[in-house]
């Protein structure tokens, strides 16, 4: 079937559009993975003993929140689809439905990782590492009822194509935690030297400031105001609970099915031994940087495509919003990933000046280097798929990819083979490649004619 003569024009307007909405989510990405690189660059001065305690416990505190952080992202799709079908007074009803979910999550999460704390001899975890981690992790999961309560929040924000106070609030954070953890971790002024768990005090005196400015910019805003979302206390209404959680659940399986892998590498890795454990958290925080720009288009794209199902446009329309995104995903990926090919050494350095550390994570930076583009593809195809509310089949091929795939052959490189640390990152690299593929076929499926209004009514 040939496009019309203005499909062109159009496609550039959504591109455009696209590139709008997404770059204030990219910038808050990118802060949000500056609070990493301030973790570990502070972490990493303070000592390698505790810079690899520090990538111990972020792993560990990144793995719970995986579930949680998919599952709230049911609320964009959902808010921008009410948006786009012009029924935005069922938005506040949903929001409220929906911190409450997020309290119920956060309150589970901080007695996840109270108990994760006793488990770092089990797992195998170096005993020179075991300290920092769970000092790190006594700190920081004060934080975690916070954070989920802010994504909520943010979901809110950025399904109304209102994204501007996810870079605002980003960087505000990061300007708190810069000072706070500096003082902290190195004891300064007179108050006592916490190493890794100053760090997770700090970075939970950050997410609670957070989110508390982001209720007050809510409860004040104009933009906001016709929603009215606190004037009235809601119960616990479980038929929308339930379906925010038959899309949610099926997300926050998939993204732990992404983050696992990624985090279980640095956990097993963990057993290595510090320098290990340290090169590769400063590999890892370089690569989940880079992801802060794909993953923020991602967002816009499900913002987008959930949208364009609103107003009933069809699957060219759809198509168009997600094509629209990977256009500026691919342009992106390929400025990443040639940063990382040239620049690897000059990042490492300001790190660590241990040179075995910068060494071993100046070489797995090239393996980073190498993913850029299928980590782009898998997440903007799975961004896309939110914004359709397909969730459930797209969470059996990330377990497939990721798990049945990635993690095996990257445990076996690099643990049995005796690869170390290049060996898990080969993995990594293969669960991306067939995550990207798999779940490419499956928006190209989806998107297809009749199939949109199927999928998005949860079939």
């Amino acid at each position: 079937m040939s496009l019309p003569i203005h499909a062109p024009v159009r496609f550039r307007g959504e591109v455009r559009t696209t590139a709008v909405l997404a770059a204030p989510l990219v910038a808050g990405h990118v802060a949000t993975g500056m609070i990493g690189f301030v973790d570990a660059v502070l972490a990493g001065h303070h000592g390698t003993a505790t810079l690899a305690g520090v990538s111990v416990g972020t792993a560990l505190f990144w793995l719970a929140m995986m579930i949680p952080m998919g599952t709230l992202m049911a609320l964009p799709p959902s808010v921008s689809q009410l948006d786009g079908a012009d029924r935005r007074d069922e938005i506040g009803p949903l929001f409220r439905q929906s911190l409450w979910l997020a309290a119920v999550l956060g309150v589970v999460l901080f007695a996840l990782l109270s108990l994760a704390v006793y488990a770092l001899g089990p797992m195998g975890i170096a005993p020179g590492i075991r300290p920092g981690a769970a000092d790190f992790l006594r700190g920081i999961r004060w934080g975690v009822p916070a954070l989920t309560l802010y994504y909520c929040m943010r979901y809110l924000s950025d399904g109304l194509h209102w994204t501007l106070p996810t870079m605002v609030l980003g960087f505000g954070g990061l300007l708190l935690l810069v000072p706070l953890g500096w003082v902290l971790t190195f004891g300064l002024f007179g108050l006592p030297e916490l190493g890794a768990g100053g760090l997770g005090i700090a970075s939970a005196i950050m997410l609670w400031a957070q989110v508390l400015a982001f209720t007050a910019y809510l409860a004040r805003s104009k933009r906001f105001a016709s929603l009215d979302l606190f004037v009235r206390f809601d119960r616990p209404h479980w038929a929308a609970i339930r379906g925010l959680l038959a899309t949610g659940l099926p997300i926050g399986v998939t993204v732990l099915m992404e983050g696992g892998l990624f985090i279980v590498t640095a956990l097993l890795i963990g057993r290595l031994g510090e320098l290990p454990a340290a090169a590769h958290q400063i590999a890892i925080n370089v690569a989940s940087l880079c992801f802060m720009v794909p993953f923020g288009l991602a967002e816009a794209t499900t913002v987008r495509v959930g949208n364009a199902v609103g107003r009933g446009r069809g699957s060219r329309g759809v198509r168009r919003a997600a094509f629209a995104g990977g256009v500026l995903v691919l342009a992106t990926q390929l400025v990443g990933g040639s940063i990382l090919l040239f620049g690897h050494d000059h990042i490492v350095a300001l790190y660590t000046r241990d040179a075995a550390v910068a060494a071993l994570a100046s070489s797995l930076l090239l393996y980073a280097a190498a993913f850029q583009f299928p980590d782009g593809i898998q997440v903007l195809s799975a961004g896309a798929l939110r914004g359709l509310k397909d969730t459930r089949v797209p969470m059996l091929l990330a377990a497939c990819a990721y798990w049945g795939i990635g993690m095996p052959l990257g445990a076996w490189l690099g643990l049995w083979l005796g690869w170390g640390p290049r060996g898990m990152w080969i993995g990594l690299i293969a669960g991306l490649v067939v995550a990207a593929l798999l779940l490419g076929a499956r928006f190209l499926r989806s998107s297809t004619g009749q199939r949109v209004a199927t999928v998005t009514d949860g079939a």
